[in-house]
Order: C-alpha cells, then structure tokens, then sequence
C-alpha cells in the first residue's frame, strides 16, 4: 500500500514536470479527450434525435391509416344511409 503511494506521488511529480516544460502537450491531450467527449455527446444526441424524429414519423402514419379508416367507414355509413333513403322512397 505504501509502495503504491510513492508510485503514485512519483508519478505526480513527473506529470508535473512534464506540464511544467510542454505547458501545451497536456493541453492538447486534454483537448483532444475533450473533443472526443464532445462527439460522443453529440452522437448520442444525435440518435436520440433520430429516434424521436422515427417515433414522431410512426405516429404520423399510424393517425394517417386510422384518418383512412375513417373517411371509408364513414363512406360505407353515407352508402348504408343512402341505400335506406332509397329503399323507403325518401
């Protein structure tokens, strides 16, 4: 346990003097971690759109097929009531 501590503080010390002479390298690295936190994000959010932007597809279909449902039993009701007015002469 304690030799994992020294590892550890050596390792700290070394990361600091390398920060210390390339100021920018560990930037870059950060950033680069970054930009790949960022794509990852936006990726998700980008399926996340896509697949609400799907759902909103499927729910205009499935109102679209039962608007067609509609408009033919209301035709075969219009049929039926016509057919009735004949038959009883009106």
């Amino acid at each position: 346990a304690q030799a994992d501590i020294i590892d550890d503080t050596i390792g700290n010390i070394q990361q600091a003097i390398n920060d210390a002479y390339n100021p920018d390298r560990g930037r870059d690295y950060e950033d680069s971690r970054d930009d790949g936190w960022q794509r990852e994000v936006s990726d998700d959010r980008r399926r996340q759109y896509d697949d609400r932007r799907r759902q909103f597809e499927d729910r205009r279909r499935q109102l679209d097929d039962r608007q067609r449902q509609l408009d033919q039993e209301r035709r075969q009701l219009e049929d039926e009531e016509r057919r009735m007015e004949d038959e009883y002469g009106r």
